[in-house]
């Protein structure tokens, strides 16, 4: 009986865990279904950047990119480091970029009417 017990507590735990991991995985997918942020998450997909340059790529305030950036931070999709005065972003991770690039694409397919393809 111990050991059913054992098995059971195992499943109930890798239940939880694919249930965290939906929600968190569903938090990132919220974060990025905002103009703003994908714009940043694609310009930062390139390398590193401080809010100047952040600005002049998604073309909005600089008082909303900090915003954004702030937003994304604290998520822990982004980083950052200090140079000189100046704070530089980072994505944390390729994942990330890779997630935004595929969005990207699938945007293409459906503006250009593209055939579906693996």
């Amino acid at each position: 009986m111990a050991s059913r017990a054992g098995s059971a507590g195992a499943i109930h735990l890798q239940e939880e865990k694919a249930g965290e991991r939906l929600d968190v995985a569903a938090s990132v997918l919220a974060l990025l279904a905002d103009r703003t942020r994908l714009a940043l998450l694609q310009r930062l997909g390139q390398g590193e950047a401080d809010v100047t340059t952040l600005t002049e790529a998604c073309g909005a305030a600089r008082t909303s990119v900090s915003q954004h950036l702030a937003k994304l931070r604290l998520a822990g999709l982004v980083g950052t480091r200090k140079d000189g005065r100046r704070v530089v972003y980072s994505l944390r991770h390729g994942h990330l970029r890779r997630l935004v690039d595929e969005a990207l694409s699938v945007a293409d397919h459906q503006i250009r009417a593209l055939p579906p393809h693996d």
